[in-house]
């Protein structure tokens, strides 16, 4: 089937290649033109604007919005909702909060226009490997879009969840577990890392993966980065979040379901970030006041 698709970064580019590979027509649109015509050199159809993009859809449309989460994605919603059709989809794809699909399709409704949202996972490795898809949104949009779906998605790799944002829902929480997971590895590992005996990281991480209770994807890209730099050395100490910890940790809130370590790996994140925490200060500060015990002066 022909699909449109916005955005071609290092998802949205890959995720070309692979629907184009299996068959279907993309029309592709970003406004870096060279990557549209990278998109084209690929065997995607280019577009030069949006309108350009609707124009070479058959109703009804379906196009795939693969933009940074938040303002850019519902910008491009805002832009595409005049353009389209009653009875075309719009298929978020990003990162987006659920409540803001939910949100989205109910203002979309009354034009006719179908949202979709698609929890996506996978990163780089998606193109070969597939990408695993958490899909919101009305049974009939699931059904008529799942040779995309099944285009995109490893064996078994794709699940209708529900309605609007329940994809996003789902993708939300597997983030937040991923949290989770990244950090106990973190901490073994610069346990063993400090340890006496000179462990060869990469060799253990390789092991583990075989046949152990913690093998995992998550620990076979740990392995490939500890054969890489087997002491990170090149890396900085700095770890970023996209929203989805924080959106996980807040509904827990919400439910009232305790999460105690994925909060505590969303606040290690935070903490990676502070070079010379105030609060770390705070704490010498006050065992010097009430104990004496030697503090380290600024630059030391």
């Amino acid at each position: 089937m022909r699909i449109g698709m916005i955005g071609l970064g290092r998802m949205g580019g890959n995720m070309v290649r692979r629907l184009v590979g299996r068959g279907h027509e993309v029309v592709a649109y970003t406004r870096d033109q060279t990557k549209v015509q990278k998109a084209v050199e690929q065997g995607a159809l280019g577009a030069k604007d949006l309108p350009d993009l609707v124009r070479q859809l058959t109703p009804p449309r379906a196009i795939w919005i693969m933009v940074p989460a938040g303002k850019p994605t519902q910008d491009m919603i805002d832009q595409l909702a005049p353009l389209v059709a009653a009875g075309d989809v719009l298929i978020d794809g990003g990162n987006s909060r659920f409540t803001d699909d939910i949100a989205r399709a109910e203002a979309l409704q009354p034009k006719g226009i179908h949202y979709m949202d698609a929890g996506t996972s996978g990163g780089v490795w998606g193109l070969k490997v597939g990408y695993c898809l958490m899909i919101g949104g009305e049974p009939d949009d699931f059904r008529r879009l799942e040779p995309v779906f099944r285009a995109l998605a490893p064996e078994n790799g794709y699940l209708h969840c529900g309605s609007y944002g329940s994809g996003h829902f789902v993708k939300m929480v597997h983030n937040g577990i991923e949290y989770g997971m990244m950090q106990a590895y973190a901490e073994g590992f610069e346990i063993m890392e400090q340890s006496r005996y000179g462990l060869d990281l990469a060799k253990i991480a390789d092991l583990w993966n075989q046949g152990s209770v913690v093998r995992s994807w998550l620990l076979e890209l740990t392995a490939l980065a500890l054969q890489a730099d087997p002491s990170l050395s090149r890396l900085a100490p700095f770890v970023e979040d996209s929203g989805e910890g924080r959106w996980t940790v807040e509904e827990s809130i919400n439910l009232s379901v305790p999460a105690p370590v994925i909060a505590l790996s969303l606040l290690m994140r935070f903490r990676s970030r502070q070079s010379n925490s105030f609060g770390s200060r705070m704490l010498a500060a006050m065992r010097q006041q009430f104990g004496g015990h030697a503090v380290k002066e600024a630059g030391q």
